[in-house]
């Protein structure tokens, strides 16, 4: 059993190329988040729509410590891990506006985003899903002797399910290649984490059931990239289990729906101070890694992406009337 403290890498000198493409994915997630929340509001995005807006740092640092062949199971949640895993932003738009051209041929939507070419298996829309698809996932590798690694993302609010505990006994139990990842952003939609959960310290529970664990700075970006990359590297090499805690917060509320009256502006606003794209850019730009031009040609580029994702999807198409039971309906006889 191994559980850690928090860890911080704020104070390391870092690559330049390789700060200026963590920064271009995290602004890449932010502002495909915002363009989101604004086509919601002109309802060209139906249904529901949960942001990540200010979780950036979590999805970008530990899809850098994935290899193409490993596997990633979501929440629904999902859009930046998406993005930086590497569907690109017009086949995810296209997936939000209901089109044919979407990455789920319009039938998922923002909650249920899937690529079989990156191997990308979530979102989920229920709390806690994915923990025991991903464990199925990785039994499946461990028997066919693949060396892959089952990447699970998933909120402090589905610890309290009971998937997690049983995902978790099982993955140590039969000693599967899964990297737990836990978006702890304080929030269980509503429900602050100690009004829900009695011992607070969720890597002590990943610890009982013997599985490695550590916790991590979310709102980090480097931090998290070098703890994800510790993590996977044990996963791979020892084919066991991994938990990580990204300790996090999202700027947004809940949903598009949620009135957000559990917490007060004065701490979101507190948050935000300590953003993972604020914090990234004052860190380069102290070392001398980062100019303004750099930052508003890294902006550019982005509205770029995103003003193409919107077009793509608005040119899309909408699925014949007559094809709506396909994949429904077994057409065997």
């Amino acid at each position: 059993m191994n559980a850690k403290s928090p860890s911080s890498l704020s104070g390391a000198q870092v690559d330049r190329e390789h700060a200026h493409h963590l920064l271009h994915q995290m602004l890449r997630i932010r502002r495909f988040e915002e363009k989101s929340a604004e086509l919601y509001t002109l309802m060209k995005i139906r249904g529901f729509l949960h942001l990540c807006i200010g979780e950036e740092a979590v999805a970008v640092g530990v899809c850098e410590a994935l290899e193409p062949e490993d596997g990633v199971v979501a929440t629904y949640r999902e859009h930046g891990n998406a993005l930086a895993r590497g569907i690109s932003a017009s086949a995810i738009m296209a997936e939000m506006y209901g089109k044919q051209e979407g990455c789920s041929r319009g039938r998922g939507g923002s909650m249920h985003i899937f690529d079989d070419k990156t191997r990308f298996y979530g979102g989920n829309a229920i709390v806690g899903c994915g923990l025991p698809l991903a464990v199925g996932l990785a039994l499946a590798d461990k028997m066919q002797g693949r060396k892959r690694v089952t990447c699970c993302f998933f909120g402090d609010g589905a610890i309290a399910e009971g998937e997690f505990h049983e995902s978790m006994n099982l993955a140590a139990l039969w000693h599967l290649p899964v990297f737990f990842v836990c978006e702890n952003n304080l929030y269980a939609m509503g429900t602050a984490l100690e009004r829900a959960q009695s011992v607070t310290d969720l890597v002590r529970k990943a610890a009982s059931y013997n599985i490695a664990s550590s916790a991590v700075d979310g709102m980090d970006v480097l931090t998290v990239e070098a703890a994800a990359k510790e993590a996977v590297n044990i996963v791979r090499r020892e084919q066991e289990p991994y938990f990580l805690e990204c300790r996090t917060y999202r700027f947004r509320a809940h949903s598009m729906f949620d009135p957000e009256l559990y917490r007060s502006k004065a701490e979101v606003e507190k948050w935000k101070k300590r953003g993972p794209i604020v914090t990234l850019v004052k860190r380069l730009k102290k070392q001398g890694l980062l100019s303004d031009v750099e930052l508003e040609q890294l902006e550019q580029q982005v509205a770029r992406e995103i003003e193409e994702a919107v077009a793509f999807a608005e040119n899309g198409t909408w699925e014949p009337v007559e094809d709506l039971t396909r994949f429904v309906y077994s057409e065997r006889g």
